[in-house]
């Protein structure tokens, strides 16, 4: 009998060995190993001198959080042209202060912003797996699955009043413009498709004119979005949700995107093309998780600096 089971207990045991030792990494390093995506992207006016956007996405902020913090106040330092805040900024109602004392120093240079659901509504516990069978049955957040019971609702307005304050434009289904160093730049947001908030038809009509460059601002890059941001003809559009897929697999990449947005753009810059037009797609990975899932695997967090220069 002892021989009978004895290789099966080893088996067990280094297998529990090594899923322990992959859960302590994606834990306790790699969900705080803090990195800056750099991407160039050539959708301004020929001959235009390049700007500087630093995109923060899903920061899913939770008290005590002392070594983000301190990471997302050093972005400063980059003296970005201008910052993109792309939502889900709370994990915990009682994290509002902590957030805009991580932003603070951002917040002294121009920027945007569209909330997340999670600025809105607080987390809940759920089962992971849950997300490969939302996957299959295609059903993301509010779109074809049952609204949401007794959902925590979250201390949202002073967040918007602080932003809105340092005079960052809200972005929830409306259109805004800054003006940089001569430049124009238009905006066009929607508030989050997840939860079924975005209304297209009150900001649809393409860019503006007399604007240098029009962008797109949405959370979740669900496909209604992106189609009806690229056959308007934005050149840009950016957005996040989708953590990248947070669990990925090495060499393969993630699995799910928490939306109809396919894998392989889950994170970074890529393309989508409506008809005869095609947007430059930058989604972030973001820099934090749910508060009840705390691990990233081979997907770290970010933000990203985006250089845009001049169309060839």
């Amino acid at each position: 009998m002892r021989a009978r089971y004895g290789v099966p207990l080893k088996v067990t045991a280094v297998g529990a060995a090594v899923g322990a030792a992959g859960l302590a990494y994606a834990a306790g390093f790699e969900a705080r190993s803090f990195r800056l995506r750099r991407v160039t992207v050539p959708v301004l006016p020929h001959g235009a001198r390049p700007l500087r956007v630093l995109q923060v996405s899903d920061i899913h902020m939770v008290s005590g959080q002392r070594k983000k913090r301190a990471w997302l106040q050093s972005l400063a330092g980059l003296r970005p042209d201008f910052v993109v805040n792309t939502g889900d900024n709370l994990s915990d109602p009682e994290a509002v202060p902590e957030v805009l004392d991580a932003l603070g120093p951002l917040m002294e240079f121009p920027g945007v912003y569209v909330f997340g659901s999670n600025d809105y509504y607080g987390p809940r516990l759920r089962n992971p797996g849950r997300y490969l069978l939302e996957k299959l049955q295609g059903r993301h957040g509010l779109n074809g699955n049952e609204p949401v019971v007794g959902a925590v609702h979250n201390p949202w307005e002073p967040m918007r009043d602080a932003f809105d304050a340092a005079g960052w434009l809200n972005l929830s289904n409306t259109r805004g413009r800054l003006k940089l160093d001569g430049m124009e730049i238009a905006f066009t947001g929607l508030d989050d498709p997840h939860i079924k908030r975005d209304r297209y038809a009150e900001v649809q009509g393409g860019p503006e004119t007399g604007a240098d460059l029009s962008i797109g601002v949405v959370h979740a890059p669900y496909l209604r979005s992106l189609e009806a941001f690229t056959a308007d003809g934005y050149p840009l559009i950016l957005a996040g949700h989708t953590h990248g897929g947070q669990l990925c697999i090495p060499f393969y990449g993630a699995l799910v995107t928490n939306c109809d947005l396919d894998t392989d753009r889950v994170k970074g810059l890529s393309t989508h093309t409506t008809g005869t037009h095609r947007a430059y797609l930058h989604v972030s990975a973001g820099c934090g998780t749910n508060r009840y899932t705390p691990v990233r695997f081979a997907c770290p967090p970010e933000a990203t600096l985006l250089t845009l220069t001049g169309r060839e």
